[in-house]
C-alpha cells in the first residue's frame, strides 16, 4: 500500500477548557476518498483545518509528503484583497514552494497567462464570468469560486468542508461528476447523504474526541455506527452491574486477607473512575410543530398563474390542486424561481396573470433560508420569546424558554449567547425552533436542511412525516426529499414547470434528462404533461413507500380491527332464531350491511398486504 500523502496522530485540542479532540486520527493515502461525519460541534472542521495546517493542536504530529499539494474548501472563504472571482481563483493555482493548503490574499492579480486561462474555464463551467467583484456574490456564487479555486489546480489532496452548502441541485451533479473523475486524494465533510455515499470510499467518525475508521463508503456508516453505540450501551450498562456488585462486596462481604481487600477497593475505584471518565453521546433533537386547527380539504388552487420580471417569464401560465397532507418538493437552478413560485402559492405575492384561492382555516409557518437575516446581537433566548418573558408558547401551552432550547440542542449557558456567535448548524436549528413553535397546519420551508448534521435531519424527517398538514418544501438535498415528498415541481425552460410524482429520483426517471439539460422534447405520442399534471413518464417510475402508503400501513390495522368489531355486533344479531320472523325488513338489512362491512375488510386487508409486501421489497432492496 502507497504511504500515505497526509496522517495525523493523537491529535489533542482543547477550547476554553473543553477538550474537543483528545486522540484524533486521518490518514488519508494517494487517491483515497473519506468521508469525515459527525455530529455538530464534534469537530469536524477544526480537524480539517489542524489537517490544512490552519490550526495547531495541543498534542499530536501532522505529516504532509513533501512536495504534496494540499487544498482547503473553508465554510466561509475569504476574498479579502481580490478584485474579482477570476483574480481570486488565479491565485490559488499551483506555486512551486507550496506544499500545504493555500491560504494566501496577497495575490490580488495574475500575470500568467495559462493560469488565467486554466481559471477563467473552471469558472465558466460553474457559472461565473471571472469578472464578479467579491463584495458582491451570492452565497451561491461565493461558494462556486472557492471551489474553482481549489479545483483548478488540480491538487493531491483536496480538504471539503461542506462543499455543497448554498449550491442548487444543478451544481452538486455536477461537482460530483467533476469530484468522481478526478485522481485526487479527498476528504469530505458534508450533511448531504446522497454525496457522500457517491464519493466516499472509507469513513472516518469522530465523536467525542476520538477517531474511528470504516473501511468503507458512506452508505454502509449508519448502520456500522448503531452498531458500535449499541455495544457501547451493552458495555456501560455490564460496566454498571460490577460497581453494584463490587460496591454489595464492600458492604456485606465476608472479610479475607487485608491484601486481598485492598485489591478489591482498588479495582472498584478503578471501575468507579472509569465511569465518571465516560462522555455519552449528545441526545437527538426533539423537534416537534406546533399545530392548528386542521385545514380545509383544498389547501391551494392555482389557475393559469404567471409572473416575469424585466421581460423573462419567471413562471408561466402554471395550474395546480394541492390537497391537506401533500408534501409537494420545488426544486430548481439558482435564479430558476423557486422562491417566486412558492411565494406566489401562498398568498404573499400576487401573480401577473391567473388566480390563486386558498383553502379556509390556513395557519402557515415560513421557514427562509436567509440566516444572514438574524440580528447577531439579540440573545438566542430573546430570539425565541420574542425578547419578552422567559416561556415560549408551543401547542397553546406555555414552556420554558430553556427546555425548549434544550429540545433543539442547545445548552442552558446558550441562553444569552448573541446569535452572531452561533455556529452555522446552531443558526439553522434556532430558525426551525422560531419557525416551529407557531401553531400551523402549512409549513413553506426554505432549504431546512442547509448545515445540519444527519442526526437533526433525520429528526426533522420524522417530524415531517408525521405532520398532519400540508408541507412545501424547497430543498437542494436529493436524499430528503426522496424520503419525504410525494411530488416535485421542476423549473422546464421559458417559465414553464412541470409536476412530477414521487420524489428527486422519481422525477429524474420521469422527466428522462437532469436539471441541467432543457426538458424532453415533446412527442405526439407521449406528451409532456405541465402546468399541474403529472408529466408522461418514458419509463415506469422506481416504486416508493409515498407519505400516504405509510400513513395507511400505520392506520389500516386499527381500520380493519374496527370494521370486524362492527360486524360481529351485526353478526350478533343474526345469531338471533327469532330476529327474521321478528323483524324481516331489518334482518336483511343486518345482512346488507354484513355483506357491505366484509367487502370492505377484504379491500383493506389486500391493500394492507400490497403495502407490507412493498415495504419488505424495498427493506430488502
Amino acid at each position: 500500500m502507497a504511504p500515505p500523502l497526509l496522517q495525523l496522530k493523537n491529535i489533542a485540542l482543547t477550547f476554553g477548557g473543553t477538550p474537543l479532540l483528545t486522540s484524533a486520527e486521518l490518514s488519508v493515502s494517494p487517491g483515497e476518498r473519506v468521508s469525515l461525519v459527525g455530529r455538530n460541534g464534534s469537530g469536524k472542521s477544526t480537524l480539517l483545518k489542524i489537517a490544512a495546517g490552519i490550526v495547531e493542536p495541543d498534542r499530536g504530529t501532522v505529516f504532509v509528503q513533501p512536495g504534496a499539494l494540499v487544498r482547503y474548501l473553508p465554510q466561509e472563504p475569504d476574498f479579502a484583497g481580490f478584485a474579482s472571482t477570476l483574480a481570486y481563483v488565479a491565485a490559488g493555482l499551483r506555486r512551486a514552494d507550496d506544499n500545504r493548503a493555500d491560504d494566501s490574499h496577497t495575490d490580488g492579480h495574475t500575470d500568467n497567462h495559462a493560469d488565467s486561462h486554466a481559471a477563467r474555464s473552471l469558472l465558466e463551467q460553474l457559472g461565473l464570468s471571472g469578472e464578479e467583484h467579491p463584495e458582491n456574490l451570492s452565497g451561491g456564487e461565493a461558494r462556486r469560486a472557492a471551489l474553482a479555486r481549489v479545483l483548478a489546480p488540480d491538487p493531491d489532496i483536496l480538504l471539503l468542508d461542506e462543499p455543497t452548502n448554498h449550491l442548487d441541485l444543478t451544481t452538486i451533479e455536477w461537482l460530483e461528476r467533476d469530484l468522481g473523475s478526478r485522481r485526487t486524494a479527498m476528504v469530505i465533510i458534508s450533511h448531504d447523504r446522497r454525496f457522500l455515499s457517491t464519493l466516499s470510499r472509507s469513513t472516518v467518525w469522530l465523536d467525542r474526541g476520538l477517531t474511528r475508521r470504516l473501511e468503507r463508503g458512506f452508505a454502509f456508516f449508519e448502520e456500522w455506527r448503531d452498531a458500535v453505540l449499541e455495544e457501547e450501551e451493552r458495555d456501560q450498562h455490564k460496566l454498571d452491574r460490577k460497581i453494584v456488585a463490587e460496591e454489595h462486596w464492600m458492604r456485606y462481604g465476608v472479610t479475607g486477607r487485608r491484601k486481598r481487600n485492598m485489591r478489591r477497593v482498588g479495582e472498584l475505584q478503578a471501575l468507579r473512575e472509569r465511569r465518571r471518565g465516560y462522555r455519552a453521546t449528545a441526545g437527538n433533537a426533539t423537534i416537534t410543530a406546533g399545530a392548528a386547527a386542521p385545514s380545509g380539504a383544498l389547501v391551494i388552487e392555482a389557475k393559469g398563474i404567471g409572473k416575469s420580471y424585466g421581460g423573462r417569464p419567471i413562471v408561466r401560465d402554471f395550474s395546480i390542486r394541492i390537497a391537506r397532507g401533500d408534501r409537494i418538493g420545488i426544486v430548481g437552478p439558482n435564479g430558476s424561481g423557486k422562491t417566486t413560485l412558492i411565494d406566489m402559492l401562498t398568498g404573499t405575492l400576487a401573480p401577473d396573470t391567473g388566480s390563486v384561492r386558498l383553502g379556509s382555516t390556513l395557519a402557515i409557518a415560513t421557514l427562509n433560508q436567509h440566516r444572514d437575516s438574524l440580528d447577531p446581537n439579540v440573545t438566542v433566548a430573546d430570539a425565541l420569546t420574542g425578547g419578552a418573558g422567559d416561556t415560549v408558547m408551543v401547542n397553546g401551552k406555555a414552556k420554558h424558554v430553556i427546555g425548549y432550547m434544550r429540545d433543539f440542542l442547545f445548552s442552558s449557558e446558550q441562553a444569552r449567547t448573541p446569535l452572531g456567535k452561533l455556529s452555522g448548524g446552531e443558526r439553522g436549528r434556532l430558525m426551525l425552533a422560531q419557525a416551529l413553535a407557531k401553531p400551523s397546519n402549512l409549513l413553506v420551508l426554505d432549504e431546512p436542511t442547509n448545515d445540519l448534521d444527519m442526526e437533526t435531519l433525520d429528526v426533522l424527517e420524522d417530524m415531517l412525516a408525521e405532520y398532519p398538514g400540508t408541507v412545501l418544501l424547497i430543498s437542494h438535498d436529493r436524499d430528503f426529499l426522496d424520503r419525504l415528498v410525494s411530488a416535485v415541481l421542476v423549473p422546464e425552460g421559458d417559465g414553464r414547470w412541470g409536476e412530477y410524482a414521487g420524489g428527486y429520483s422519481d422525477m429524474l426517471a420521469q422527466r428522462g434528462a437532469d436539471l441541467t439539460r432543457q426538458a424532453p422534447k415533446q412527442t405526439a405520442e407521449k406528451p409532456a404533461k405541465q402546468s399541474g399534471s403529472v408529466a408522461a413518464q418514458p419509463q415506469p417510475p422506481k416504486r416508493r413507500l409515498l407519505f400516504k402508503d405509510k400513513h395507511a400501513l400505520e392506520t389500516l390495522p386499527k381500520t380493519i380491527a374496527k370494521l370486524q368489531t362492527e360486524m360481529k355486533a351485526l353478526q350478533a344479531k343474526l345469531d338471533d332464531p327469532q330476529f327474521y320472523a321478528r323483524d324481516r325488513a331489518a334482518f336483511e338489512k343486518v345482512t346488507a350491511a354484513i355483506g357491505e362491512l366484509q367487502r370492505q375488510i377484504a379491500a383493506a386487508e389486500e391493500q394492507w398486504l400490497e403495502l407490507e409486501m412493498l415495504r419488505e421489497e424495498i427493506a430488502g432492496g
